[in-house]
Order: structure tokens, then C-alpha cells, then sequence
């Protein structure tokens, strides 16, 4: 969407909130030993205390407040008992509904003691958010931000897993345009002043290709770690402005 009016942007900032606050309860509770299901129920409490909702479960009747993926799951993890072990990487991929608004984001976390490489996976997607946002900005293409992104990806030896892809957000979770953090050929969508997407580096330690495992959760092919970070921002004439921080 396009937050043509000052309720508009009101309206993702405070979804933007939800999101932000809700992360940063859940990884305070991280930790060896925790389900993946008590950190979905915490989950649901932040958003109760808010009058918010749960954006896959409104939009894809997913079955989770949130998509919690642990290790090699890359997206769309489903809460359940599973309990965290050390050296498990840890994907909080929250999205909130208020009040018709949607905001999205995800970070990773390390449970307990985990191996640097696993350590550097992390902060390598973190980079490539980074670098990802410095470049949006009005009348740069989308095609700008995944040439960026590719680019700090695998100048740290990581590889993008290509076909998950960041998207516009606002009224739904998932609106136009596809937010790709790879370059593609041919032309690209430019990015216009108002406009709400998100940049979502989802990264392997392996080679990026992915596969269905059931309905919802998505693998890296080979098993290998993966990492995501994800921030809803709105387009400017100069720095975007980061909803979800």
C-alpha cells in the first residue's frame, strides 16, 4: 500500500509498535529447554494486550500466532512442543493486524552456546537488512535493493535463498511488489514515496535452494542453517522510515 494520509501512516506506525514490542518479549524468553509453542503463546498475549491480530491466521488460517522456524526450517515454522535446544537458531517472523493495518517483521536469535559460524549467519543477514534499506529510497528500484543484498550476502560467503522474497504490506500481508533479495533481470518496479514494503534477506549457510515440507514450513534443501531478518518500512525521498524497529 501507499499511506497517502497521515491516518494511513498512523495506522502502520502503530502496527509497526505491536510487531516491534512483541519481538522484543519473545526474546527475552529464548532459551534452552523453551517450545516453540510457549513462545507463540506469548506471543498471543502481546498481541491481546494491543486489540491486535494475528496476520497469518487472518489472512492464510495459519496454525500459529506467529511462524516460529528453528535451524533449517527457513519460513513458516508451525508452533508446536518442540523445545529449544543449544546451538538452535531461532526465527521470529512476527506479523500483527490493527485495526485493519499490517506490519511484519523477523529476527533471529541464538539459543544458548552456538558455533561462530552460526553466529556470523546471523549477523550476515542482519547486513544485508542494512544494506537493503540504505539503498531504498524514492525513485531507486526494487531491483536496487536485492542487487544490495545479494551483494552483502555473499561478499560474507552466505548464499540467498532466492525465492523467498520480501513484499509490499498495508491492508494484507502480502501486496505488490514482490521485494526480491537477489538481482533480477529486466525491469523493475520503482520505488515511490509513501510506499510500504518489506526487506526480508532469508539466507543459508549451504547453497539457498529450499523446499515444501508439508503445507507451510520451508526447508533449505541441503539442511543447512538458515538466517532472517526483516524490517516493514515506508518509502522516502531520503532514509526510509523503519516501522518495525
Amino acid at each position: 500500500m501507499s499511506t497517502d494520509t497521515p491516518e494511513q501512516l498512523e495506522g502502520m506506525k502503530a502496527a509497526g509498535r505491536v510487531v516491534a514490542q512483541t519481538i522484543r518479549e519473545l526474546r527475552k524468553l529464548v532459551r534452552p529447554g523453551v517450545t516453540t509453542l510457549e513462545l507463540d503463546q506469548a506471543a498471543g498475549r502481546v498481541f491481546a494486550a494491543h486489540g491486535a491480530q494475528s496476520g497469518p491466521q487472518l489472512d492464510y488460517n495459519f496454525p500459529g500466532v506467529i511462524c516460529i522456524s528453528v535451524n533449517d526450517e527457513a519460513v513458516h515454522g508451525i508452533p508446536s512442543g518442540r523445545r529449544l535446544r543449544d546451538g538452535d537458531l531461532v526465527k521470529l517472523d512476527v506479523t500483527a493486524e490493527l485495526n485493519g493495518f499490517y506490519a511484519d517483521a523477523c529476527r533471529t536469535v541464538a539459543v544458548g552456546k552456538v558455533k561462530p559460524s552460526a553466529v556470523k549467519l546471523i549477523g550476515a543477514a542482519e547486513s544485508g537488512l542494512k544494506r537493503g534499506l540504505a539503498v531504498a529510497t524514492a525513485g531507486a528500484t526494487v531491483n536496487d535493493i536485492g542487487v544490495a543484498v545479494q551483494h552483502e550476502i555473499e561478499k560474507r560467503g552466505f548464499s540467498v535463498c532466492a525465492t523467498l522474497t520480501g513484499h509490499g504490506i498495508g491492508r494484507r500481508i502480502h501486496e505488490e511488489p514482490t521485494v526480491f533479495s537477489v538481482g533480477m533481470p529486466g525491469p523493475s518496479p520503482t520505488l515511490t514515496e509513501g510506499l510500504v514494503i518489506t526487506i526480508e534477506p532469508i539466507i543459508a549457510a549451504g547453497e539457498g535452494d529450499v523446499v515444501e515440507d508439508g503445507e507451510w514450513i520451508v526447508r533449505t534443501a541441503d539442511g543447512s542453517l538458515s538466517a532472517h531478518a526483516e524490517h516493514t518500512i515506508v518509502i522516502t525521498d531520503g532514509a526510509p522510515l523503519v516501522l518495525t524497529a
